[in-house]
């Protein structure tokens, strides 16, 4: 019986550190292209836990994102995590081919690089919390899932030296323009 009960246990803890599904796994029509998504208004809400899974925040962002021609968006987006002072990120995403992204931000270290496949969109960048001081700097790592009403879902794991920190779930609604 222990046996069994340590084998049902080192199953449940595998299978918790397995990585996410590759983005392949969400395939199938509308593509999901964050150029397009993020040119006009967005909104967003959501929330912040903290490692342990306990909500401790709301998050809403609402922006503008204005094309830069065909395969680019400029994103001004404010940030509102509780009651501190929203902040406000900068974006500059480019549509590098079929399903390949990039982009740049007033408080990112260096080139995020994403992935997009179907409806999911996958991508890895480093946050710099206190621009200038690389000691509060932390690794966000998000799945963005457009769903069948045009909405999107951002699921984001934020860690520090490979230690999860947080978690952030939002909802994301896009209002193209014109």
């Amino acid at each position: 019986m222990k046996s069994a009960i340590a084998a049902l246990l080192l199953a449940v803890m595998l299978t918790a550190c397995s990585d996410p599904l590759p983005v392949q796994a969400f395939t199938g029509p509308p593509d999901f292209d964050p150029v397009r998504f993020f040119a006009g208004t967005v909104n967003s809400w959501g929330v912040l836990e903290n490692r342990s899974g306990a909500p401790t925040a709301i998050v809403t962002t609402d922006g503008v994102g204005q094309p830069e021609g065909p395969d680019g968006v400029h994103f001004l987006q404010n940030v509102h995590v509780g009651t501190n002072a929203p902040t406000i990120r900068d974006w500059h995403m480019r549509r590098l081919g079929a399903g390949k992204f990039d982009a740049t931000a007033n408080d990112m270290v260096g080139t995020a690089h994403g992935e997009a496949s179907g409806r999911a969109f996958h991508w890895q960048w480093t946050l710099a919390v206190h621009p200038g001081n690389p000691l509060t700097n932390v690794a966000m790592d998000q799945w963005w899932y457009l769903q069948a009403d045009g909405s999107m879902l951002n699921r984001t794991i934020i860690s520090k030296l490979g230690v999860v920190v947080a978690e952030v779930t939002e909802h994301f609604l896009s209002k193209p323009e014109g």
